[in-house]
């Protein structure tokens, strides 16, 4: 008795066409079904695309002294970063003045961040809106008033290192308390009580459980200090005095020269972020799959 085969018709030929019809779609039908995976990426890119220029001119032998178009491949600026004394002493103050002014307004931002969640006390509510005048006021007005507030107190010859760094401190509070308070206002507050109850003592409980906790949100609040404090520009010019930081060469410097060991720098310190960051993001896995083990 012959036997029949049977071949896949029917709906399984239909599924076959489907799959064929999604594989020939064009790209912009694909991007009208992603719009917003586009989007993402475009604004990445568009972020991104400055630091990818930085990086690139970086190893640019340029002909002349501006580093602003392409010549040939060469490493010259990476093994040779500080030809210019001038600019490797203005990085230099910069490291300085951040690093201080990012530890000082980092524990006193913390401070006020803690006692303007944790505390109910009179003119909080104002003293809360005062936090944000820093961030809004004008940097042309506030580099006025500190130069002001300067030149009457010590006179312009005092004017210098400390100078600017009170003024980074003053502007860095602001940003400190604003980050640490939303990781503040995130917490657990049962987990404290929690401590409290097993014995453990304010000390203790401060210690091992919120301190851990608000962690995060203070070394967010440490990054964002320093940069803006490294990269400030218009009120530092107001306090420096003789003083010249790291942006005021590099505005100087763009009117003279441009050489290409200050998209060097640049590099140096977009790698050095994203090492920060990915640091960070492995000891955040590493401390998840400990807790779920």
């Amino acid at each position: 008795m012959a036997t029949q085969t049977l071949t896949p018709t029917g709906s399984t030929g239909a599924v076959r066409d489907d799959e064929l019809k999604v594989r020939r779609k064009s790209p912009w039908a694909w991007a009208k079904q992603h719009v917003l995976l586009v989007v993402t990426l475009l604004v990445f890119v568009f972020m991104l695309l400055p630091n990818a220029v930085i990086l690139w001119m970086s190893f640019n032998q340029p002909v002349g002294k501006f580093n602003y178009t392409w010549n040939k491949f060469s490493t010259a600026a990476w093994t040779n970063m500080c030809s210019n004394s001038t600019m490797c002493n203005s990085l230099g103050l910069s490291l300085k003045i951040g690093l201080l002014a990012t530890v000082i307004a980092t524990a006193l931002g913390t401070m006020i961040a803690f006692a303007m969640v944790r505390y109910r006390f009179k003119m909080r509510s104002g003293i809360n809106a005062l936090l944000f005048l820093p961030m809004a006021a004008p940097e042309v007005v506030m580099g006025a008033t500190l130069a002001a507030l300067f030149f009457n107190t010590i006179g312009p010859g005092g004017m210098g290192f400390w100078t600017i760094t009170i003024a980074h401190v003053m502007f860095c509070i602001s940003y400190v308390v604003v980050t640490v308070k939303s990781r503040l206002a995130g917490m657990d507050p049962t987990l404290e009580r929690a401590a409290q109850d097993l014995y453990a003592t304010p000390t203790q409980t401060f210690m091992k459980v919120t301190l851990p906790l608000v962690a995060p949100g203070i070394g967010a609040a440490a990054l964002l200090a320093f940069a803006i404090s490294i990269d400030d520009y218009i009120i530092t010019v107001f306090t420096a005095g003789n003083s010249e930081t790291f942006p005021m060469y590099i505005f100087g410097s763009v009117q003279r020269a441009y050489p290409a060991q200050i998209d060097v720098i640049g590099s140096l310190m977009l790698l050095g972020t994203m090492a920060v960051i990915a640091v960070s993001q492995i000891l955040n896995r590493m401390r998840t799959a400990n807790r779920a083990k």
